[in-house]
């Protein structure tokens, strides 16, 4: 099990406020979540610059770690991924810790893929020579993200661009019920839980599958709970617009 936030605005933003200071954030998570389980498995924290994704990673836990603070105060972005892991498949390592990330797309996952062990194999002589040369760890989570990225691939879908979003939700949706079918055949007694949030930069989907996942929207400028700033610079001639998706709530607005 692990923890995952994701956000998406139209003007770079900083939230580093829901990352370390809010009632609870994801750094308060990597201690302790909802239901007691702590996130010690290491952290990441995914930015773009120019379109180019840029990762910070240890394999210590966040909330013990003073560069999880230093590297969310740094995130200044249009697209975010941050992620606290709790280990089921393949030890603490760098390799193992997300979010991972292939050319301009970054993929954080909380869960699993039950039955790994009896599809692996399958999984990869189904996913991309290119793409599973990348593999560097021994996680589920990498060889799950490098296994739809091949499908989105097959497709000719190449970015999450609003002309083919439609598209790349249900090329992800039948490869989520695909695998799911798989899991339960391998393992009946432990359903699949696989939740994800994908990013290209530009566009950013996200995947609720038998685990929590929350939707924050807002539209125009939002003054921070915890600092009463907006954490952007706005530019009067844009409507500023933001999304969030996250495992739990990390602040007191109206998450779905």
């Amino acid at each position: 099990m692990c923890r995952l936030y994701g956000f998406l605005a139209n003007e770079p933003t900083k939230v580093d406020c829901s990352l370390v200071f809010s009632q609870n954030s994801l750094m308060l998570q990597s201690r302790i979540d909802h239901i007691g389980r702590d996130h010690t498995d290491g952290w990441g924290i995914a930015t773009y610059q120019d379109g180019v994704p840029h990762v910070e990673k240890e394999i210590t836990a966040a909330y013990e770690c003073h560069l999880f603070s230093a590297a969310a105060e740094k995130t200044y972005s249009t697209a975010i991924v941050a992620h606290v892991r709790r280990a089921t498949v393949g030890q603490n390592s760098l390799y193992n810790t997300h979010p991972f990330v292939s050319g301009h797309w970054t993929f954080a996952h909380n869960g699993e893929v039950t039955g790994f062990d009896d599809l692996r194999e399958q999984l990869e002589r189904e996913t991309d020579p290119c793409l599973q040369q990348q593999r560097k760890g021994t996680t589920d989570s990498e060889q799950f993200f490098l296994w739809l990225l091949t499908h989105l691939q097959n497709d000719g879908i190449a970015a999450l661009r609003e002309d083919q979003a439609d598209r790349a939700v249900k090329v992800l949706a039948d490869c989520l019920a695909r695998l799911a079918e798989r899991c339960g055949q391998a393992a009946p007694e432990d359903p699949p839980r696989l939740n994800f949030v994908l990013t290209d930069g530009v566009g950013m989907l996200g995947c609720r599958w038998n685990n929590s996942l929350y939707l924050l929207k807002r539209s125009g400028i939002y003054e921070c709970e915890i600092c009463g700033i907006p954490h952007i610079h706005h530019h009067e001639t844009v409507n500023h617009r933001a999304v969030a998706l996250a495992s739990e709530p990390v602040t007191h607005e109206d998450w779905q």
